[in-house]
């Protein structure tokens, strides 16, 4: 041990100590936000007592259920190897109604327009959703030569989404010019869900989740089933009014997929665990038989050379797991699983991190670059109190030899945004949401094994 630490690069080393300088920020604003608006239904909680606070990550009949995280056997579990990790400072209790059980929620299946219309009754007296429209990915000669790869191959619809933390948003991220309204839960969550479904996505993949049982309870009767991972240590946790920790989700139509295997991974810097995650699902089409990996997760934020430095050591961990997740467990020769990896990165395009996703065995390409060659001018509009916010930080990578991109959702102008940026009245989270049409290759002769 000692001598992992004496070899241990500068660079690592400096990077462990800002985060954890970054998770004493953490405690330190909720603590002072705690001071400054005490209520009766927050706490402070001790360390043991957090040691509960991690939710179980599927289970339809205790969604919020505790569990320990489980940590890789490879590591040693001190605080020393667990970046940015503050376990032993005191965090805050859950508020009431946390797990949104003031809802009654549809017992009984129901279509889209259903759903659709509940949520606008919530909305009332609140402006329409924006307006977007979908594109068609550039079709150039060899696409056209491949198209015939492609047929009678499994059509598979994905939604990618940074959902914005209520606790974040509200306590955390200083959204100064939106409005109260917008980001109050009780109206809020039907926004969210209207943005989820409306584009009737097969697979739903979000991140900054800390609502998972509204998810859960609430996508349920159009026939999804959902798994949760949280990060580590959430700076949620820290947030007066939280509702537990924040994490990834997936969400998949159980008609049209078999679920096969869900692997999680805390994600590793230099061998060492971050406070990053990202969760894997294995489905099989129950039409075709073909299996795709989709994956979900949300890379470390803010900015510096140590933290791009950062997400880029992230990044390779995140591929050398999809690698390993992607590989067909059919007979020799047999081709790896189509993969599908998106999330918010908090990267630009021109960051390392995102070459190390696009330059690597996997193959993989940005499904929205498919459209002219470029990334799209923003994923995310929003205005802080040190200033506009235009960025492009968010990502939906594919394996370009086995997927087909058929058509993407746009992103709407500065107009139709409005002038205070997001979130908004209009819509729920600071990033849009992204949506693609795949198609996979056809392997009619390709046999599945079971996990």
């Amino acid at each position: 041990m000692i001598l992992k630490h004496t070899l241990m690069r500068p660079a690592a080393a400096e990077v462990r100590m800002m985060l954890q300088r970054i998770k004493k920020d953490n405690m330190e604003r909720g603590r002072h936000l705690v001071a400054n608006n005490p209520s009766p239904s927050q706490r402070m909680v001790s360390a043991d007592e957090t040691a509960r606070d991690i939710p179980n990550s599927s289970s339809m009949e205790t969604p919020n259920s505790w569990m320990p995280l489980p940590r890789s056997k490879s590591l040693v579990s001190t605080n020393l190897e667990q970046m940015g990790s503050f376990t032993s400072m005191p965090k805050i209790a859950p508020a009431p109604n946390s797990d949104d059980r003031d809802l009654a929620y549809p017992e009984e299946p129901e279509d889209l327009e259903t759903t659709l219309a509940r949520c606008s009754e919530h909305l009332a007296g609140l402006p329409e959703p924006i307006e977007r429209s979908w594109s068609q990915p550039l079709q150039s000669k060899s696409n056209e030569d491949q198209n015939a790869d492609f047929q009678g191959g499994e059509k598979i619809r994905v939604l990618q989404w940074n959902a914005l933390s209520q606790a974040l948003g509200t306590k955390n991220d200083n959204f100064v010019k939106c409005p109260p309204e917008a980001l109050e839960w009780k109206t809020r969550r039907f926004r969210m869900l209207e943005e989820i479904v409306l584009h009737d996505a097969d697979v739903i993949c979000l991140q900054e989740v800390d609502h998972f049982r509204f998810f859960l309870k609430s996508l349920a009767p159009l026939g999804y089933h959902g798994h949760f991972f949280p990060k580590p240590d959430s700076p949620c946790l820290y947030l007066p009014e939280n509702t537990g920790p924040d994490g990834c989700a997936i969400f998949y139509k159980t008609k049209k997929f078999d679920l096969t295997k869900v692997h999680n991974r805390v994600i590793e810097v230099w061998h060492v665990e971050s406070n990053q995650v990202v969760m894997c699902t294995t489905l099989r089409s129950r039409t075709t038989g073909q299996e795709v990996c989709v994956a979900t997760t949300h890379l470390k934020a803010r900015n510096g050379a140590l933290l791009s430095t950062l997400r880029n050591e992230q990044g390779k961990d995140l591929i050398e797991f999809m690698a390993s997740e992607s590989r067909s467990c059919g007979p020799a020769g047999s081709l790896p699983r189509a993969v599908i990896c998106c999330g918010d990165f908090n990267a630009e395009p021109t960051e390392p991190v995102y070459q190390t996703m696009t330059e690597n065995d996997l193959k993989l390409q940005s499904a929205y670059a498919t459209i002219d060659g470029n990334e799209p001018k923003y994923t995310t509009w929003k205005i802080r109190e040190d200033g506009e916010h235009i960025q492009t930080l968010d990502y939906m990578f594919y394996s370009e030899d086995q997927l087909q991109v058929n058509g993407l959702l746009d992103f709407p102008d500065g107009e139709a945004i409005g002038q205070n940026r997001l979130p908004s009245t209009a819509f729920a989270s600071d990033h849009f949401s992204l949506v693609v049409d795949f198609t996979m290759k056809a392997h009619p002769k390709k046999r599945f094994c079971k996990e």
